[in-house]
């Protein structure tokens, strides 16, 4: 009978060599053309946030700026004191313009606090007392004149009307009575020139103003919701924590009965979900209001609203059964496969019991990431903010020179306030020429790249010193004998040392998917507005073959780093040895090592779901005991997914060990079968448990095979 190893479409099969013993340690530095290319991309990184952080000014995010460009509130500047932008006539806000240049044109001012009455220039004018009120709405400095000038000029607002400061801006204060829109207490408001009009129009012209704010506003009100549940919100993720890590302590000593259990459990949690949903729909049922459609509601960003329709929990519901009656067919098929799954746990449970500190590498993992992000986002702000002040001609009349820049110092004297007498200079936004701004594009473009590479780099870096530190576990023949001292420190040290160019090539791989998938998804939102159906099926092909290019090339890369971490060799020789061995051994990696990816699911799901629920009951006051020290929030949804998100990474970081683990064990457990015979003179390198389950589970694929044949 062949022995196996003939040369076939999938490559030759490896051979018997006495002097392999796990992870090569003479070995050399590997891709060092792409090591040498980071570093010089790394360089460039460094020498783009220094130009951010040199033109940048995060002010223009986080204060309003009047119609000379000044900013409200800024402490050390003459407006320090006036933290507020009032509009001189909030209607003006309606413009097109407001989406063009995303500013009202219309004169704009700091005021210490927004108008709180209804008063005109004409009758304010008639007292002195009203008057002295009236000119803290006005532009600073100005001359007394009369009326007429003042409006004319556009020094003061024709009228106030009684407002309330949002996100730093002043807009009416609009209610609504008995179906019925008022500001103030009044339905109508005087224009200031003698005519009354509906409320309506103010408020469409504040609608306009504030749509571009909404966000902003529910932004504050989330980040205010943090601010009173923070403590409660690492509690909740303390708790993750500990069930996580309980739960791989309990998987070293009781790995079959865990994860029958966790089955167990997880079927129980979801069927849980499903009866309280069903409880809450009954419960529902007549109450006024529960039955309107979630399609007539629309978006509410008070999410409270939609746990009092009927149609939310029968949605749950669904949802939840569906997700049950998947799981548990899963489980009815791959009963057979769990039993071999269960054996891969095991030893993989050994593996992290013997290298310990493994469990904690995600801690460094996650530490690096997070100086990624940081330096991206911060270098994204200022880039952002490195534009300058641009001011526009604005006027109420008609007027040929209207959206032309200008100087607002040389402007009352120049030539286009002569033809335009009523026009003004104002502050319109913050860009720059043409070419400057292409460069800020560019500049940004080359941030989300190095992004994308340093954080595919940092990811790659751990999957390297994980794999090495189990493949040296495999490949101890007396365990633990013969594992190095410290196995997870040697690991990574042969990875910084020698392979930085294979992890920065496999990573540049990746960021370039990634990259261009960024660009894709900003060009269909570009292409939306034309209606173009042709445009928008290349599209969607398009995007659905980056997104399935980028799944399979984390899944060769996450291969390619076990195979360099054993042999040292370069990126495209692992990433093909990897292929190969996988594709020689493909029914197992679809039996197997998927089965054991669904159970590390499943461990998640129970994690989240226990913290999850746990959170709901915690922060909507329906757990007695702890009722008064649960703080009142805007939004009880935000601590809630702020959990329940937490607590999935932080299950994701421990379970990624395991993942780890299993993958490089179970390629591992591939070369094996292909060096060796199990005899005296070619004993196995894994464990008896695994070769008694995997090689009968194996014997008996292969008689299946041959009677298939």
């Amino acid at each position: 009978m062949d022995d196996g190893r003939k040369v076939g479409a999938y490559g030759t099969p490896q051979k018997y060599d006495p002097t392999f013993k796990g992870p090569i340690y003479n070995r050399g530095c590997t891709d060092v053309i792409c090591c040498v290319f980071l570093l010089l991309a790394i360089v460039g990184y460094v020498a783009v946030g220094v130009i951010a952080w040199t033109h940048g000014d995060p002010r223009k995010v986080i204060y309003p700026t009047d119609s000379r460009g000044e900013f409200c509130g800024q402490k050390g500047t003459k407006n320090a004191n006036k933290p507020f932008l009032f509009y001189f006539n909030i209607v003006k806000c309606a413009s097109p313009l407001v989406l063009l240049e995303f500013q009202c044109p219309t004169p704009q001012i700091c005021v210490e606090k927004c108008p709180d009455r209804y008063l005109t220039l004409l009758s304010a004018s008639q007292s002195t007392s009203d008057f002295d009120y009236y000119k803290q709405f006005c532009v600073p400095g100005f001359q007394t004149k009369n009326v007429l000038e003042i409006l004319r000029d556009g020094i003061c607002p024709a009228v106030l009307t009684p407002s309330k400061p949002l996100a730093r801006r002043c807009f009416p204060d609009i209610r609504a009575h008995k179906g019925i829109l008022m500001v103030g207490n009044e339905t109508t408001y005087e224009d200031g020139l003698g005519a009354r009009k509906n409320v309506s129009e103010l408020v469409e012209g504040a609608k306009k103003a504030n749509g571009l704010l909404e966000a902003r506003q529910l932004a504050m009100r989330i980040f205010e919701d943090y601010t009173v549940s923070w403590y409660w919100i690492i509690i909740g993720l303390v708790i993750a924590m500990l069930l996580s890590l309980m739960f791989i302590v309990l998987l070293r000593f009781l790995a079959g009965i865990m994860v029958w259990v966790m089955i167990v459990m997880v079927i129980l949690v979801l069927g849980y979900g499903i009866f309280h949903c069903y409880l809450e729909y009954s419960r529902l049922r007549g109450e006024a209001g529960s039955d309107i459609s979630l399609v007539d509601l629309g978006f509410q960003t008070d999410l409270r609203v939609y746990l009092h329709l009927r149609q939310t929990w029968l949605a749950f519901m669904i949802i939840l059964s569906v997700i049950e009656v998947i799981i548990i067919l899963l489980l009815i098929f791959l009963r057979k496969r769990i039993l071999i799954a269960i054996a891969l746990i095991r030893e993989a449970s050994k593996a992290v019991g013997y290298v310990m500190c493994s469990v904690l590498y995600p801690l460094v993992t996650f530490f690096l990431l997070c100086l990624c992000i940081a330096y991206w986002a911060s270098t994204a702000v200022f880039l952002s903010t490195s534009n300058v002040a641009i001011y526009k001609i604005f006027s109420d009349l008609p007027c040929p020179e209207i959206g032309k820049t200008c100087n607002p110092e040389t402007f009352p004297s120049s030539n286009e306030s002569r033809l335009c007498p009523a026009a003004h200079c104002q502050f319109a936004f913050y860009g720059g020429e043409s070419n400057y701004h292409r460069a800020l594009l560019g500049l940004q473009i080359f941030n989300a790249f190095m992004f994308f590479w340093l954080a595919n780099f940092v990811l790659a870096l751990g999957q390297v010193t994980l794999a090495g530190a189990f493949a040296s576990y495999y490949w101890a023949f007396d365990k633990p004998d013969d594992l190095p001292a410290f196995p997870l420190f040697s690991a990574f040290g042969r990875a910084l040392r020698y392979h930085t160019g294979s992890l920065a090539f496999g990573a540049l791989i990746l960021a370039i998917i990634q990259i261009i998938r960024v660009m894709l998804e900003y060009l269909d939102q570009r292409l939306k507005a034309s209606g173009n159906k042709f445009a928008k099926f290349l599209m969607t092909c398009l995007k659905c073959c980056f997104w399935c290019l980028e799944k399979f090339i984390k899944f060769l890369n996450r291969n390619a780093y076990i195979m360099i971490a054993v042999y040292g060799t370069n990126f495209c020789t692992s990433a093909r040895n990897a292929f190969f061995l996988l594709m020689r051994n493909i029914i197992r990696v679809a039996v197997l090592d998927k089965v054991t990816d669904f159970l590390f699911l499943l461990g998640k799901l129970l994690i989240v779901g226990s913290v999850g629920i746990l959170a709901f009951f915690f922060f909507t006051h329906r757990i007695k005991i702890v009722q008064d020290p649960a703080p009142s929030l805007n939004y009880y949804w935000v601590p809630i997914l702020t959990v329940i998100v937490g607590a999935y990474l932080i299950a994701h970081g421990f379970f990624s060990v395991y993942g780890m683990c299993v993958d490089t064990l179970f390629l591992c457990f591939c070369e094996d079968l292909e060096r060796n015979d199990g005899s005296r003179e070619r004993p196995y390198f894994m464990s008896p448990e695994l070769s008694d389950i995997l090689l009968k589970g194996n014997s008996k694929e292969g008689k299946e095979a041959e009677a298939e044949e």
